[in-house]
């Protein structure tokens, strides 16, 4: 199926009402395995011709394919116990690094005739959603799933599927305590719990030791020629115990540097008109990035 075959159908769904919150499967509809399966075909057959022949070139050019896919909140925020979501009708910031992510490692490492086969192809997207997704790659209850993006990126690192830049871009060390989930369990469902609670907690509490560097917001212009098309991008939150407020994927357009990401303003996803630097700079509550290199898989 041809993508403005599938852009017409999501479309067409999402008039419909898709699928709501309460109805959508957790491993996801047929047209979300409909739209990766399509994406990664297509991701597979520019390779083939010569095109994307960098790693990051090949995330650039699959997330710009997804520009236009509504945003929505929340999106792994599903009833019941955790479980691996998918979801491509719809995105948040997160999701949409995470799964232009989980593309472009399939599409440059696919087997023959991977995408023809439905089955093969949903298992080894599951594999490595999850294994980016959730801490050491093992899903284990709510715990268990990176929910600050700092820990994300620190696990993807040492799974070796990205590397950490930020500071060799000339990032400084940010000594601000990680506790916003412990100390806001009201918003959170499944803090309701008290085992999961003290699981976070104690997360926290390690976290508090690990290093972490951040590229201050008037920095970021400088070192702008340091940051590559698909790197991973993630804006450092100004609000007490909350490491990063905002996620997206670095794109060269016109010369510039700028954010493709899904935000909450705007209702879709998209490619930032202004600079990333500027864009750090204007947005009240963000005061940096993190900077994280997708590595293709080895």
């Amino acid at each position: 199926m041809m993508w403005r075959t599938v852009g017409a159908a999501i479309l067409a769904w999402s008039a419909a009402g898709g699928a709501t919150a309460q109805e959508r499967p957790a491993g996801g509809t047929a047209m979300d395995w409909e739209i990766a399966r399509e994406h990664v075909a297509w991701a597979i057959d520019t390779r083939r011709h010569g095109g994307a022949a960098d790693f990051g070139d090949l995330l650039g050019a699959i997330g710009e394919r997804l520009v236009g896919t509504p945003y929505e909140p929340h999106t792994l925020e599903i009833p019941g116990p955790e479980r691996l979501v998918i979801n491509l009708e719809a995105l948040d910031c997160v999701t949409f690094v995470e799964n232009v992510l989980v593309m472009a490692r399939l599409a440059w490492a696919a087997p023959p005739g991977l995408v023809d086969d439905p089955e093969r192809f949903a298992a080894a997207y599951r594999r490595e959603l999850t294994a980016i997704r959730y801490r050491g790659g093992n899903l284990d209850g709510y715990p268990s799933r990176l929910h600050y993006f700092s820990e994300w990126i620190a696990d993807n690192d040492a799974m070796g599927l990205v590397e950490t830049v930020t500071r060799e871009l000339g990032g400084v060390e940010d000594e601000s305590p990680i506790d916003f989930m412990s100390t806001h369990p009201d918003a959170y469902r499944q803090l309701a719990d008290a085992g999961a609670l003290a699981q976070i907690t104690a997360m926290e509490a390690r976290l508090a030791g690990v290093p972490r560097h951040y590229l201050p917001e008037h920095g970021i212009a400088a070192a702008a020629p340091g940051i590559r098309e698909g790197d991973i991008i993630a804006a450092t939150s100004t609000v007490s115990g909350l490491d990063i407020a905002h996620t997206g994927i670095a794109v060269r357009r016109d010369g510039v540097l700028r954010l493709m990401h899904a935000p909450l303003v705007g209702s879709h996803v998209q490619i930032s008109e202004e600079s990333l630097a500027e864009r750090i700079l204007r947005i009240e509550g963000q005061d940096g990035i993190m900077v994280a290199r997708p590595l293709p898989p080895r």
